[in-house]
């Protein structure tokens, strides 16, 4: 029971990170906004909580020595794995940080694309904006504030993976995989199959007609040759 609840955290924890990866790389574009930031901040959170829940199993099911052998294995498989996902997490905090620093969302910003308009327009525009509404101070503090906690947040994932490698020590090179390299390649191409005819199956009418085609081909050509040296030496 345990280790379906620690697979179904790691499954969860995997999407929240892929997620998070995608929405980072957008930090900074012309895709880039406030609501951008707040689904940042909300899907980082979320990925961390089901990082703290999955450590919190892991460490408990490994520390346990009456753990069987097999058991035990499987564990050490995803703690592997939990691992590696937390580093992704970190890395991307930390790319979300530096691409939130070099781009705030309401300083001033070269433009990417030069209309060609010049002049004193900055007066008009200055005049228009003169009375800034709560919603607008909220997005400035909002800004301001979530770097602020992400860069927290940075320390405390980096502060659990010191924590992690103390706690339990398994070693990432001496955990095998259950799988060989490419098993999920052939049981997709397995899977594709319809009907249950194998691809040697299918294949095998078609190899027949190659081959009798080539047979003709052959005996064709055969013809031609004889027919070649008989007209020589008539002539």
């Amino acid at each position: 029971m345990a280790r379906e609840e620690c697979k179904a955290l790691l499954d969860a924890l995997n999407k929240a990170t892929a997620c998070y990866h995608h929405l980072v790389l957008t930090v900074g574009s012309s895709a880039d906004s406030q609501n951008l930031r707040e689904e940042l901040q909300k899907t980082r959170q979320k990925a961390q909580e089901l990082a703290v829940a999955a450590r919190a199993q892991l460490t408990a099911a490994l520390r346990d020595r009456g753990l069987g052998a097999e058991e035990r294995a499987e564990f050490e498989r995803l703690w592997v794995a939990f691992s590696g996902c937390l580093d992704l997490l970190e890395a991307d905090m930390r790319r979300a940080l530096a691409l939130g620093t070099a781009f705030p969302l309401h300083a001033p910003r070269r433009p990417l694309v030069h209309t060609g308009v010049t002049g004193g327009a900055g007066g008009i525009a200055a005049r228009a904006l003169s009375v800034r509404s709560l919603r607008h101070e909220a997005e400035r503090d909002f800004d301001v504030n979530d770097l602020r906690e992400l860069e927290r947040e940075v320390l405390q994932v980096g502060e659990m993976i010191h924590d992690m490698e103390m706690k339990v020590n398994v070693p990432r090179w001496t955990v095998q995989a259950r799988q060989a390299a490419g098993a999920e390649l052939l049981s997709s191409a397995g899977a594709s199959s319809v009907g249950g005819v194998s691809t040697e199956g299918r294949r095998r009418p078609c190899d027949l007609s190659k081959a009798l085609a080539a047979t003709v081909f052959s005996a064709v050509l055969l013809v031609a040759v004889a027919l070649a040296v008989c007209v020589a030496k008539l002539s």
